[in-house]
Formats: C-alpha cells, sequence, structure tokens
C-alpha cells in the first residue's frame, strides 16, 4: 500500500521515516519529495508497505503523531492523475495586443 506522509519536518530524512513505519511491519521504500530548485524536502513524501494489514495499523498509529516536532499528517496515498501536456489549469488565455478579444488587425499603430 502506499502511504502519503505530511508535515514532516524539512530535518527530517528517509532513515527518520522508516524507522517511525518500520515499528508497525515491513517498509519497502520511503521517497521524501524535495524541491528541485533548492534540494531541500517540501515537507511530504510517501512510503510503500507489501501488507495492508500492517499499512494501515502504521496509518492508524502515526498520524498526528510527533515526528521531529510536526504533527504528522498520514493517510492511504490517492492515485495520481494523468494530466495532459497543455491541462495548466484555469488560467485565461489570449495575449497579444488585442488581449485575446475582439482581435483584428490595426495599422494605425
Amino acid at each position: 500500500m502506499n502511504i502519503y506522509v505530511g508535515n514532516l519536518s524539512y530535518d527530517s530524512g528517509e532513515a527518520d521515516v522508516r524507522k517511525s513505519f518500520e515499528a508497525f511491519g515491513k517498509v519497502t521504500t520511503v521517497n521524501i519529495i524535495m524541491d528541485q530548485y533548492t534540494g531541500r524536502s517540501k515537507g511530504f513524501g510517501f512510503v510503500e508497505m507489501p501488507d495492508g494489514n500492517e499499512a494501515k495499523a502504521a496509518i492508524a498509529g502515526l498520524n498526528g503523531k510527533d515526528l521531529q516536532g510536526r504533527a504528522l499528517n498520514v493517510n492511504e496515498a490517492r492515485p495520481k492523475t494523468e494530466r495532459s501536456s497543455g491541462d495548466r489549469g484555469s488560467r485565461g488565455g489570449g495575449g497579444g495586443r488585442s488581449g485575446g478579444f475582439g482581435g483584428g488587425r490595426r495599422d494605425s499603430w
């Protein structure tokens, strides 16, 4: 089972998170998400546990618990949603001199 772990201290490393989850069972992977520009933790990550019962016990046992001064937010990870390369949210559109509305050629600039 893939588990989301939020509200991590920026000082928490993979070993710290692994140790907390291994108290509940076998941990396959720990992946702390890092900012690509600063190289610092973004404060969340994912833990993979192969046994569903152990994973549920870890979620129940660690959600709200303190790790390095922060109360963890632990729950089952939602599946990643697919986004098309052009999907950037609704930020409006248009552009150019006419602001994207009305259009037409104007020679009198």
